[in-house]
């Protein structure tokens, strides 16, 4: 409690405010974390493992009402609400989603009685440094923390972050919560909960954070079309882990390229255009180095046991395979 204290005084200190108003200064800047509700229709591709009623937190960026989240909360739905820590609850619509970053991005229809939180920048995440997570909720739902790890993140949907940022201790209401630092400035926007942030004997269960800094150079693009400019990466459409040394598909999109070309779950990926695959991080590097969406790519494919086999998947674009029509 003592840290949180500190904390949320440093975080005072960075506001400007009327020297009468000391106290409410730190709850005036968490009041700029808001609870974001979505719903999502049934037939929704992403419907079936993320579901179609979700909540999590948004962070009010702008004066107004622009508020960047985590993309997952909002990928495909029709319908977008803001609660603010006093209960008031207002519409929003959906702006945009980077999918390379898995940021997403809402405007609130309704006044947001709440000051911006400016944009810092996650080369002050470093390591051992306090921080402060905070979902909506108010002070109820703020939490010191330490920055654990800098490094990449590989993970199992296709999804490749450089630089991610790993805190803890955990913090239960992770999605699309913020990372503040003491001078009140937004490094990142939670995105996972992990069993182990810091590689050792002993795990460090935590929170992986998408830094800020992503959503600076796609920012102008996902307000006027909603998602980045530029060549998309190909997509397979499987999910994907690693067991035991071996890239084990765990899930393959229904409709989707991969599924389209044979690939069924349980299946090994032994190589991409000939070449070995052994991690997570090096299967997607390989992938987008092949050429834009629509390319073709060979993976060596086994299963069972049995001989490898060559299978060509013709790659989409994924904002082509999901439902956006609904949303932007």
């Amino acid at each position: 409690m003592r840290l949180l204290a500190f904390l949320l005084a440093l975080l005072c200190a960075a506001l400007p405010a009327a020297a009468d108003e000391p106290a409410r200064l730190a709850p005036q800047l968490l009041d700029a974390i808001v609870k974001l509700r979505s719903h999502v229709p049934s037939d929704a591709r992403t419907a079936p493992y993320l579901g179609t009623e979700r909540e999590g937190s948004g962070v009010l960026i702008d004066a107004d009402g622009l508020i960047v989240t985590i993309g997952y909360l909002v990928t495909e739905a029709m319908a977008v609400e803001i609660v603010a820590n006093n209960g008031h609850a207002t519409p929003a619509t959906i702006i945009g989603f980077d999918s390379e970053s898995g940021l997403g991005l809402v405007r609130a229809v309704g006044h947001l009685e709440a000051r911006p939180i400016p944009l810092g920048s996650a080369a002050d995440a470093t390591v051992k440094q306090p921080v402060l997570v905070a979902s909506f909720g108010g002070i109820e739902g703020a939490q010191p923390a330490i920055v654990a790890a800098r490094r990449p993140f590989a993970g199992y949907w296709e999804y490749l972050l450089d630089g991610a940022i790993f805190t803890a201790p955990p913090h239960h209401e992770w999605g699309g919560a913020a990372l503040l630092s003491a001078e009140g400035r937004l490094l990142g926007i939670g995105s996972l909960a992990l069993a182990d942030v810091v590689h050792g004997e002993q795990p460090v269960p935590g929170n992986m954070f998408v830094p800020i800094d992503r959503l600076k150079p796609v920012l102008a693009d996902l307000l006027s079309s909603g998602r980045p400019s530029g060549p998309s990466r190909p997509w397979l459409g499987i999910n994907a882990q690693e067991k035991e040394g071996r890239l084990v598909v765990t899930r393959v999109s229904p409709e989707g390229p991969a599924e389209r070309a044979g690939i069924v779950r349980g299946d090994v990926v032994r190589t991409i255009a000939g070449r070995p695959v052994n991690e997570l991080s090096e299967l997607w590097q390989r992938l987008w180095g092949e050429g834009p969406a629509g390319t073709e790519v060979t993976l060596g494919i086994s299963h069972g046991g049995a001989e490898p086999r060559a299978v060509t998947v013709k790659t989409i674009d994924r904002y082509k395979y999901l439902k956006l029509d609904t949303t932007y």
